[in-house]
Order: C-alpha cells, then sequence, then structure tokens
C-alpha cells in the first residue's frame, strides 16, 4: 500500500450525513415511526415507545460517535447502534408474534436491520485497519 493510499483509509468524512450507514439509519427509523403508527393504543407507552426509541438510536449513535472525532470512540458507538439494532429487531419479532404487525411488514423491517447491521459491521471492520 502506498502512502496516498493509506492516507485515504484515515480520511474521516466531515460530517455524519455523508455516510450511508447513517443515511440508511434514518431511513430505517422513519420506516419504524410509520409502520408503528397504527398499533393499538394501549402499546403507545409500550411496543410503540421502545420501538421507536431503538429504532431512533441507531442513526443517533452513529452520529455521535462520528461527532467524537476519535477511532477508538466511533468503534464504541457504532457497537452501542448495533445493540439498537439487535433490540429493535427483537420487538419486530414479537410485535409479529403477537400480531400488533403484518408479518409481511416484519419481515421487510428485519431485512432493513439485517442490511445497517452489515454496514455497521462493515465500518467497524474498516475503523479497525485504519
Amino acid at each position: 500500500m502506498n502512502v496516498k493510499d493509506e492516507s485515504e483509509i484515515h480520511k474521516r468524512t466531515r460530517h455524519y450525513r455523508e455516510l450511508l450507514v447513517w443515511q440508511k439509519a434514518m431511513m430505517l427509523a422513519k420506516a419504524v415511526y410509520r409502520e408503528t403508527e397504527g398499533l393499538p393504543k394501549n402499546e403507545i407507552y409500550r411496543l410503540q415507545s421502545q420501538m421507536r426509541r431503538a429504532a431512533i438510536a441507531v442513526p443517533s449513535n452513529i452520529a455521535e460517535g462520528h461527532g467524537r472525532l476519535n477511532d477508538g470512540h466511533f468503534r464504541q458507538f457504532l457497537a452501542i447502534s448495533q445493540g439498537s439494532l439487535f433490540e429493535l429487531q427483537t420487538q419486530l419479532e414479537l410485535a409479529g408474534d403477537l400480531n400488533l404487525l403484518e408479518p409481511r411488514r416484519v419481515t421487510a423491517l428485519m431485512e432493513q436491520c439485517d442490511e445497517r447491521a452489515r454496514l455497521i459491521n462493515g465500518l467497524l471492520a474498516r475503523l479497525q485497519t485504519a
């Protein structure tokens, strides 16, 4: 690897909004908000609230970690973001099992979670080698 290639690896985007993983995480959060809108009223302060909190934690932690300007801290916040994704998947599975969300919607959201998890893992791997 020449010096120019190495410097490209260490170069960080200027803004978290430029990160594909953040953009996709925002799309997931919006989808969760839309899909949980129709949950029964007695779930507003229960599962709906938990799902929305977990969904918004994903892009929020990506943004916060990027803002720390330190790859070690960024990796830590990416790991937290990954944990929020897994929390959301657990809640989606529960919502599906309780017939609170249509199975096809649960499947679609789970697939989106899987994609975001792969993106986070890829970014974590890049930061490990940088």
